[in-house]
């Protein structure tokens, strides 16, 4: 039985993942995948982790949890959604990375279900919009004192997913850009479901539609409707022109309002997180999915 992890990351998801998987419910279970809610989340990982404050979790304390998770004989695969797997809001950025957490909680999974029983799926996020948007959410004093421990001129995802792989080497991690998110929304429903590559996906290209205005909207969806021979990618490319042609201002445009984040700045971010991406696509055990 596989463990599949959609671990956030944050300000990527609000929860749509794991709903589009409910929405998609039939196709997972004909292909025997069981997804539980955050309730079970809490119930099984939650005392697991809090442990780990102070010493590892005991063996018998790892069989409990595989126990609880291994009640049925058809499910080949449990999905589970919450960011709360590499860290909470308190530890998205910390110690001078994000999530520093993440490897040995990850560490703790791979123990329990063993090497290749654990799938990491996260989206990233260019840190020039994170990190503002990550600390414009903390109260004042907690901001300045994440400022003032953390230097935020040298964050980047390669030490988060690092750790992961010294830590849990045997867990495969597929990640993504959350930019690219409304153009490969079926292909994450898929992976992180373990569904084939052929299937259809309700709503996969909602999320793209709900960025467009209604001429956007409309072209979008006579596309979609076509009955043609089509490739996915080709398809892509065309929705790409609409969203380019047809997108509305107030869904793809954030105010940054951290004062000091200047668009010179955001820049060398971007410039950054494009290098990290590269550099996560050639690592060991690690899938990005494009478009």
């Amino acid at each position: 039985m596989k463990v599949a992890i959609h671990a956030g990351a944050a300000f990527t998801d609000d929860g749509r993942l794991f709903k589009s998987l409910q929405t998609n419910g039939d196709a997972l279970g004909q292909n025997n995948v069981a997804l539980l809610g955050p309730r079970r989340y809490r119930q099984l990982f939650k005392s697991t982790f809090r442990v780990l404050n102070t010493r590892p979790p005991l063996p018998d304390e790892l069989e409990t949890l595989r126990n609880q998770l291994s009640s049925s004989q058809d499910i080949r695969r449990i999905v589970f959604s919450n960011e709360g797997f590499v860290g909470n809001k308190e530890t998205l950025l910390a110690e001078g990375q994000f999530y520093p957490l993440a490897g040995k909680r990850l560490s703790v999974l791979q123990e329990a279900f063993g090497d290749g029983g654990v799938e990491l799926f996260m989206a990233l996020r260019n840190p020039g919009s994170l990190i503002p948007k990550h600390l414009m959410s903390l109260p004042e004093k907690q901001r300045k004192e994440v400022i003032r421990k953390n230097d935020l001129s040298h964050l980047s995802w390669v030490e988060m997913i690092e750790d992961i792989r010294d830590f849990a080497p045997g867990v495969r991690i597929t990640l993504w850009c959350n930019e690219d998110t409304p153009f490969i929304w079926g292909d994450i429903v898929r992976c992180v479901g373990g569904l084939p590559g052929d299937t259809q996906i309700i709503g996969e290209y909602d999320l793209l539609i709900s960025l467009l205005t209604d001429d956007g909207q409309e072209q979008a969806q006579a596309l979609l409707d076509q009955d043609t021979a089509q490739s996915r990618a080709e398809q892509r490319y065309a929705l790409a022109q609409i969203l380019e042609d047809h997108a509305r201002p107030d869904k793809i445009e954030e105010e940054l309002d951290l004062p000091g984040w200047t668009e010179e700045v955001i820049d060398a971010f971007s410039e950054l997180y494009e290098q990290d991406v590269a550099t996560l696509e050639a690592m060991d055990g690690v899938r990005v999915l494009r478009p």
